[in-house]
């Protein structure tokens, strides 16, 4: 069933769920569209369980606290959400856009907000784990908790994979770090954190093989370092955190001014598209800052200058919040 709303917002991360609240505010109707199965985007998918320190107001929260504060705070206005859905194909309508999902389905929108974060993302592979995500292999932890008491090996170099050691160090009964070069990617101050912690670090090395045991459950991981003999670790979690590759999918297509995945906006977040817009990650200007923070900013910039495209009789500014 095809679905009318004044506002689209392509993108349920924090700076679309944030601008569907705004939108509400300001008395437009509005739908959330994202391919993800859950609302929050990114932090949802890959750092649910991380603290986050720079959102104002909070000295830290953690992924997934902030985003079930952002739904709720968008409740009393209805968002409607197509969550595991794509939004593939823009054409123009009669009174604004027509938006096309995968399956047919089409969403007339008086304007498109597109906050779309880095876009599809999809996990780099692990190869010697082919076969066993979910079985004991994951790229992100949803949960710290169900690795409590667990032997568990990090492979990767990056701020992630240190930030999944730091988060794990305090639960697992080990944490192990392999890496296949003697450099890191991540921060000097993680790595010293996790060395001070006694974390394991094993570098020039790569994991060359997962072995189940008698249970069918994995039981350790089998580690080849450089000019060494192989080193087999009991593990029964494998954290592949190796990166990830991004792309913006179908709105690629949508006619936009795009540069290295980001879309150019102009200060009212236009994009030069009618009546389509970007804030968050995906948007892009001279001095830009990506946070969650500047992305807010962004939203309520996105979503004011929405209402007086929409309505030119609209004030830009319709007050402080705390007034009404």
């Amino acid at each position: 069933m095809d679905l009318s709303v004044d506002v689209l917002i392509v993108g349920a991360g924090p700076t679309g769920l944030f601008a569907a609240y705004y939108a509400g505010f300001r008395g437009l109707s509005m739908a959330v569209v994202d391919s993800l199965p859950e609302a929050g985007g990114q932090v949802t998918a890959m750092y649910p369980e991380k603290l986050i320190y720079d959102v104002g107001g909070f000295p830290a929260v953690r992924g997934r606290d902030l985003v079930k504060g952002l739904v709720e705070q968008a409740a009393p206005w209805q968002p409607h959400y197509l969550l595991g859905r794509k939004a593939e194909e823009l054409r123009r309508g009669n009174d604004g856009l027509d938006v096309v999902l995968d399956g047919g389905e089409v969403v007339h929108a008086r304007a498109v907000l597109i906050t779309a974060g880095i876009g599809e993302f999809t996990p780099r592979p692990l190869p010697a784990g082919d076969g066993w995500l979910g079985r004991g292999m994951v790229h992100f932890v949803p949960s710290l908790d169900a690795h409590a008491g667990q032997d568990v090996v990090v492979v990767g170099g990056g701020d992630s994979a240190f930030d999944w050691v730091l988060a794990l160090h305090p639960l697992a009964a080990s944490v192990t770090l392999v890496h296949r070069r003697a450099k890191f990617r991540a921060a000097e101050s993680i790595v010293t954190q996790a060395r001070e912690l006694g974390v394991r670090i094993i570098t020039d090395a790569e994991v060359t093989a997962l072995r189940e045991g008698p249970d069918g459950a994995l039981a350790e991981v089998e580690v080849r370092v450089k000019d060494e003999e192989p080193i087999r670790l009991p593990a029964q979690a494998v954290v592949a955190a190796l990166g990830f590759t991004a792309d913006l999918g179908p709105i690629e297509n949508w006619g936009l001014d795009i540069h290295q995945r980001a879309i150019r906006v102009d200060s009212t977040m236009a994009t030069g598209v009618e009546r389509v817009f970007a804030a968050g990650d995906v948007a892009a200007y001279p001095g830009k800052v990506k946070l969650i923070a500047t992305g807010f900013g962004e939203a309520a910039t996105a979503i004011n200058n929405i209402a007086v495209t929409l309505d030119p009789e609209a004030h830009l500014f319709p007050g402080h919040s705390s007034n009404l």
